[in-house]
């Protein structure tokens, strides 16, 4: 299939799926996850692919974030729906039964970061940052960034880096646990190759098992990723929202005042 924000290309047995919306830093648009996602689900019954590595095109970002631009007017329905659509999509990238790396060439903030964590591996070129910045746009992060940043960082460091917002370089996200290593930027693509060689020599029934079940531990409840849902489509009821929003793509500090 031929795609409109994102190309891919087989090399030997490893499928690299590159998101090209470098005028818009690789933001993630409604488009750019159908493609991603269709892209995935077709590597899994591929019997040519055994692993999948997704990058972002260039070398300032890996994904920016959702396209802000997409939130305008939201509804509370419109905003769960939009949360719904990331989140399973998301979630078949987790559960993919080939393993999926997420080469991180630059900026993987909101939803890069959250893309990122639902691949099964992360290594991260020196130059990466990573974040989750929705709550300065008056929002939550809503493609399950407060659930799986809990599992590589802990309870204490995600809210604090949900509630501040604040950046993170990749060394300081490699000591947090979010990346697997970090390595010069230019030797990105041929590290996260060495790794995928190293685990697809094994068993793809085992391979396959294995992701199974490591999922299978953090999948005894859903209720977590169900109130992400809730609580983001809240957030566009609020006028903060449409505060944190406009002043975005204004490019100006937002004033929030609490309704």
């Amino acid at each position: 299939m031929n795609y409109t924000n994102l190309y891919t290309k087989l090399e030997d047995t490893i499928l690299i799926i590159t998101i090209n919306r470098q005028s818009h830093m690789n933001a993630l648009n409604k488009q750019t996850i159908i493609e991603l996602e269709d892209a995935v689900k077709n590597a899994q019954t591929n019997t040519l692919v055994r692993a999948i590595i997704i990058t972002g095109a260039g070398d300032k970002a890996f994904v920016s974030g959702a396209d802000i631009k997409e939130f305008i007017g939201l509804s509370d329905a419109e905003g769960r729906a939009l949360a719904t659509f990331g989140q399973n999509a998301f979630l078949r990238i987790e559960q993919s039964i080939k393993p999926i790396l997420a080469a991180v060439n630059g900026y993987a903030l909101g939803g890069g970061c959250e893309l990122a964590m639902a691949c099964h591996l992360r290594i991260a070129g020196e130059n990466a940052i990573f974040g989750q910045p929705e709550v300065k746009l008056g929002i939550i992060a809503g493609y399950g960034g407060t659930q799986r940043l809990i599992h590589f960082v802990g309870k204490a460091k995600a809210i604090e880096l949900h509630m501040t917002g604040r950046n993170i370089t990749s060394h300081e996200a490699l000591n947090l646990g979010l990346v697997n290593y970090v390595v010069p930027h230019s030797q990105l693509m041929d590290k996260s190759k060495e790794l995928l060689n190293e685990i697809i020599v094994n068993s793809p029934k085992s391979i396959e098992g294995i992701i199974k079940s490591i999922n299978s531990y953090f999948e005894s409840s859903n209720i977590g990723f169900e109130n992400e849902i809730e609580e983001f489509g809240k957030c566009f009821l609020t006028n903060d929202s449409k505060e944190g929003v406009s002043a975005f793509l204004e490019k100006r500090k937002p004033n929030f005042k609490g309704n």
